[in-house]
């Protein structure tokens, strides 16, 4: 756009109409209108000469007309509006390319990278290296919940960060696509963290003589809204108990995912066919799975019957006391921690949450004879996933495998069983 003065003093220079450079004390400086902005570009051209100053004035100019026709801006806009602009365009992909809740642990992580590089930080002034003490600052209390942060955490947040610095680059919000964190240590497989975060089949059967107490109206003295979302919650685990689904899966599963079966082929006990619908599952597969009917569908759907009046269930969510509304992340981990502790069951130094029962489902799954590729089907993950994950249970049936058909005699001398 054309200036719209036209005379001007001896220190005042105007560039091809469009630009003017001018004295300010000794040194010039340049400016310049940029209408797609609706700003004016000041910088000091850091000279006394004029014809010094003409010449990067001019270069100035060029370099702002060429980024103007590739659309690269010259003002930079926060942090907190670039994670605004990257955040509204994964809400695009929800049910298409994500499920809604790995957009909120985009969100979560991205929240942490702002704790840590200000919410008004420039994007522009950013550099590869701003982020080298990322790990520390996560895993040294610097939260606002001052809790452990594991590795593989930390790892997961910076994938997402570059992920989202990649996506402001290519629409030059940005000089760089991605930050250079420090290298860590790899992750030591065998520290048996699955293991820690697992129940044993003791505590499994505490957890299942606990639920009965828990949900009791009578013993517990419980109002309608309590003893509600006590059952629901009780369902939810031991729902969760007998089919592996992830979290997301199981709080989005609907009636209309499910199907009573008498029975396949020769084989005539009462089955439950489950459809994990693609816009529910992490790897946006959609897979069937069937599971003996031990009645917990059916007694969940009598309970929920006594608090509904849908005639039409299929469109209804299974885990909602309303239909419409999933049981929430909140209340489902504040009634496995009642119920861990009504069981006895302590959690000091060990992982445990609701994700649990999933790897107690798959670990008794490949403790009781199938294969990986199979537990893999069933459970929507890959082979390589379940070998390098539950390693522990090989290395346990190898164990247990060395001892088979042997007893110890009474003089300690293990030997076969028959043997005289």
């Amino acid at each position: 756009m054309a200036l719209k003065k036209k005379s001007y003093n001896e220190d005042e220079i105007t560039i091809f109409d469009d630009a003017i450079i001018y004295k300010r004390g000794e040194f010039w400086q340049f400016r310049m209108w940029l209408a797609g902005e609706g700003k004016y570009a000041v910088k000091s051209l850091h000279t006394k000469s004029r014809s010094t100053a003409i010449d990067k004035g001019k270069d100035l100019y060029f370099e702002l007309i060429a980024n103007k026709k590739i659309g690269k801006k010259y003002f930079s806009i926060t942090a907190k509006e670039g994670v605004a602009l990257y955040v509204a365009s994964r809400e695009k992909d929800v049910g298409r390319l994500i499920v809604k809740g790995r957009l909120g642990t985009i969100k979560t992580h991205l929240e942490h990278w702002l704790d840590f590089i200000g919410r008004d930080t420039k994007l522009k002034e950013l550099e590869r290296t701003d982020c080298e003490d990322y790990f520390h600052f996560r895993t040294k209390g610097n939260t606002k919940k001052k809790l452990p942060i594991s590795q593989t955490t930390v790892l997961n947040e910076q994938s997402t960060i570059n992920a989202m610095m990649n996506w402001l680059f290519k629409r030059n919000e940005t000089p760089i696509d991605h930050f250079e964190f420090k290298k860590l240590p790899k992750i030591d497989r065998k520290d048996y963290a699955i293991r820690r975060s697992t129940f044993s089949p003791t505590e499994f059967d505490q957890i299942g003589i606990a639920i009965y107490s828990y949900w009791d109206k009578a013993k517990n003295t419980l109002d309608d809204k309590e003893w509600q979302s006590r059952t629901l919650a009780c369902f939810y685990f031991m729902i969760a108990s007998v089919t592996g689904l992830r979290t997301g899966e199981q709080k989005q599963l609907k009636w209309g995912d499910i199907v009573f079966l008498s029975g396949r082929g020769e084989i005539q006990t009462p089955l439950v066919e489950i459809q994990i619908r693609r816009e529910t599952s992490k790897v946006r597969q959609s897979r069937k799975i069937a599971i003996r009917d031990n009645g917990y569908f059916k007694q969940i759907r009598t309970f929920l019957s006594q608090i509904w009046t849908h005639r039409s269930w299929k469109d209804y969510y299974v885990f909602s006391l309303d239909g419409i509304t999933p049981i929430s992340e909140r209340t489902i981990l504040y009634h496995f921690n009642k119920l861990l502790s009504l069981a006895g069951i302590g959690t000091e130094n060990r992982n445990l949450v609701p994700y649990s029962f999933r790897h107690y489902f798959i670990t008794q799954k490949l403790v009781n004879g199938l294969s990986h590729r199979q537990v893999a089907d069933m459970c929507g993950t890959s082979i390589a996933q379940i070998e390098r994950t539950y390693y522990h249970v090989d290395d346990d049936m190898i164990y247990e495998a060395a001892f088979v058909d042997y007893d110890v005699g009474n003089d300690g001398i293990i030997v076969r069983s028959g043997d005289e």
